[in-house]
């Protein structure tokens, strides 16, 4: 008679990364950066008639060092272009950004030719992962978002392989490039 071989049960688990991003997902921690009409917007989505903390994002927080998410709502102008690069650079990754509104996606009304001062959009600066349209958009646009950005987080999409993505220099002149991720 032959000896039967106890073998453990064959268990599958979860990749820990699918785990991470469910986590991940569900507790986001932003950190507004307000810098014009769309942040007024941003605040009545922080209030109680819409609830953001239904979403788990729902306190937004005052460091970079404390956030995953930086929302950019507004005109970014060239002298705001630096501070934005610095808080990015001090949040911990994983990170996301959210572009909230026209001015913070391309530049909205204020980027013409012959404008020497609005960045023409906040993905020059920092990699953007959910734009939400609108002049400036309303509070459930901005909810869109943000489930948008949830959905992608939950299936670990990664970011556009090609976007618009230069630093800007000190005294030099914004250029358009595409980098890969």
């Amino acid at each position: 008679m032959a000896k039967k071989i106890l073998e453990p049960p064959v268990v599958q688990f979860a990749l820990l990364e699918d785990v991470l991003n469910l986590a991940r997902a569900n507790s986001l921690w932003p950190m507004t950066f307000g810098l014009a009409c769309c942040a007024i917007e941003m605040m009545a989505a922080g209030a109680s008639r819409f609830d953001l903390d239904r979403f788990g994002f729902g306190v937004f927080r005052p460091s970079p060092r404390q956030s995953d998410l930086m929302i950019v709502a507004g005109t970014i102008s060239k002298k705001m272009a630096p501070t934005i690069q610095t808080l990015w650079d001090q949040m911990p990754n994983p990170k996301w950004c959210i572009a909230m509104g026209n001015c913070a996606i391309s530049g909205g009304p204020f980027e013409y030719d012959g404008q020497y001062a609005i960045v023409p959009g906040a993905d020059l600066i920092v990699p953007v992962d959910v734009y939400v349209p609108g002049c400036p958009p309303r509070p459930e646009g901005l909810i869109q978002g943000i489930l948008a950005l949830e959905d992608k987080i939950t299936k670990g999409e990664k970011r556009n392989i090609l976007r618009r993505f230069s630093r800007f220099g000190s005294g030099k002149k914004h250029a358009f490039r595409l980098v890969k991720e």
